[in-house]
């Protein structure tokens, strides 16, 4: 398959190099699978599950009562990667899976962790508010929580549908099925699970919302020049190469990778793919991998269709 073919699909993958998706969806299983066998040593020891989520789920889960958030506000967070249900982190993995795959590449890796949290922050605060505010919640909030990364992975959902609404899934099938219909199926899905999860399932409809809500503002604000995880990209940039020698430091802001030096006489020359040096490909997929296939110039796209054609 030509390089340009290769780039028209997201790559549904788990393995490639910086993969934001991935590495969600490691820390969300990792703190599922030592939840679980947690609750399985407290069976065990005939200790009980209601102790369990006294001792440990307290602390992680985002509480509905306000003066109890204030006592461990760091749940606004915790809650987000805390799953507790196999269905739930299950059935949220497989969509993050989905639709973090299409924003990667549509939008670059540098928008999944900041829209995962900001969408997931947005959800929790509503459903806070909605507990407090809407009287047929507020009776129920004193004993209610909230956990899992729906309100995140709606956000994501919504995000990338506002980029590219009729971007095509599947497109072997009759054309393809645009990314806004599988975006209302995930939504239905979601409220329908809710409602059918519980006779209270509808309290957490604010967390959707606000999750929606987030994501949409945050792509509308991206479509129009003006990236709000930047600064957070660049905080966890510094923060995670901190103990980096400063000579091996590359700031994400600065994608110049253009080497102006001749080569060594031991190095190959850069091989041509079909009328394109491979540095220069290279430079394109890279760019893509970062900022996604808005970001490339019409030069970089033609280049792209060159380096598809065989010589």
């Amino acid at each position: 398959m030509h390089a340009l073919e290769k780039e028209k699909l997201p790559r549904l993958s788990l393995g490639e190099g910086r993969n934001m998706v991935t590495h969600l969806m490691v820390v969300n299983l990792t703190i599922f699978v030592f939840l679980f066998f947690t609750l399985v040593i407290y069976q065990m020891e005939q200790v009980g599950e209601p102790r369990f989520h006294q001792d440990i789920m307290t602390w992680l889960r985002l509480p509905a009562d306000p003066s109890k958030l204030l006592t461990r506000p760091w749940t606004l967070v915790t809650s987000l990667f805390t799953h507790i249900s196999f269905w739930q982190i299950f059935s949220n993995m497989v969509w993050l899976w989905c639709f973090g795959t299409f924003m990667q590449h549509l939008a670059g890796y540098q928008r999944i962790l900041p829209l995962y949290l900001f969408g997931g922050l947005c959800g929790n605060l509503m459903y806070v508010a909605a507990m407090q505010l809407i009287p047929s919640f507020h009776a129920l909030a004193a004993n209610e929580y909230t956990l899992g990364a729906a309100g995140s992975i709606m956000a994501i959902a919504v995000g990338v549908t506002t980029i590219a609404p009729r971007y095509r899934i599947f497109p072997l099938l009759a054309g393809g099925i645009s990314l806004w219909i599988i975006t209302l199926v995930f939504v239905a899905l979601s409220v329908g699970a809710l409602m059918a999860s519980s006779s209270y399932g509808y309290t957490y409809i604010p967390v959707l919302a606000g999750g929606a809500l987030a994501g949409w503002l945050y792509m509308y604000q991206w479509k129009k020049g003006r990236d709000m995880g930047a600064g957070f990209n660049k905080l966890a940039f510094k923060l995670t190469h901190v103990f980096h020698p400063a000579s091996q430091r590359i700031n994400p802001d600065d994608f110049k990778r253009k080497n102006t030096s001749q080569p060594d006489a031991e190095q190959q020359p850069y091989r041509r793919i079909g009328k394109v040096p491979e540095q220069k490909l290279n430079e394109i997929l890279d760019k893509i991998n970062e900022n996604g296939l808005a970001s490339l110039s019409a030069e970089e796209r033609d280049t792209l269709l060159r380096a598809s054609k065989t010589e």
